[in-house]
């Protein structure tokens, strides 16, 4: 059965909210976050803490589909103005369709974050559920060694990112007509450098906090 890509889109909200549930859960992300408070706080401000954060946690909830919509509507944009400049013409909806498609690996984090920390690492604390991201640089370094400004970055240089552009870069290539080689030209020059952008900014910003 062929899906819109109303029902891809919906689908891919719930499948992030049902695992992001699931890993909070195998992992114990509410202990961990309650022992980080212990010594900075009495009992009685944890459980204040506690109760103002389950009060509007649907706050969170209600925000994954509007920060997704918003990303999605972006590096579509993004991909819209690349497909322009080489030449090629591709409707709006069908980029849009095809990034959302491709949000999809990002799914695949979650599940092996969850399994990586819960099986391999016995002790994980809040800060490894914060700052691991599996598959990419930032696996091979001691995130608590380096800057805080580094870890982002790090984060983004991942297997997922590679196989995010390649998909892209396949949808594209389908629609136009062309060889995967020329979508994958457009994904990086169009996405590969507005992603560059990003994290260039991202890194000042924390700079510039630190």
């Amino acid at each position: 059965m062929k899906l819109d890509t109303t029902s891809y889109f919906l689908l891919l909200t719930f499948g992030i909210f049902c695992l992001g549930i699931i890993s909070n859960g195998v992992l114990g992300a509410e202990s961990l976050y309650v022992n980080s408070l212990a010594d900075q706080f009495t009992q009685g401000q944890i459980a204040e803490i506690l109760n103002f954060k389950q009060k509007w946690q649907w706050v969170g909830y209600l925000f994954i589909p509007i920060l997704l919509l918003i990303k999605v509507s972006i590096i579509a944009l993004v991909l819209d103005i690349g497909l322009f400049f080489f030449g090629e013409e591709m409707k709006y909806k069908t980029i849009f369709r095809a990034v959302v498609k491709a949000e999809f690996i990002f799914l695949g984090v979650i599940v092996i974050k969850t399994l990586w920390l819960y099986c391999f690492v016995p002790n994980y604390t809040l800060v490894d559920i914060q700052n691991f991201y599996p598959l990419s640089v930032l696996t091979f370094v001691n995130y608590e060694n380096i800057a805080s400004w580094l870890v982002y970055p790090l984060q983004t240089l991942n297997l997922f990112e590679v196989l995010y552009w390649f998909f892209l870069a396949y949808l594209i290539s389908k629609q136009i007509k062309q060889s995967i080689g020329k979508g994958f030209s457009i994904v990086a020059s169009s996405y590969g450098v507005s992603l560059v952008i990003w994290v260039t900014g991202m890194i000042f910003l924390s700079l510039h906090l630190s």
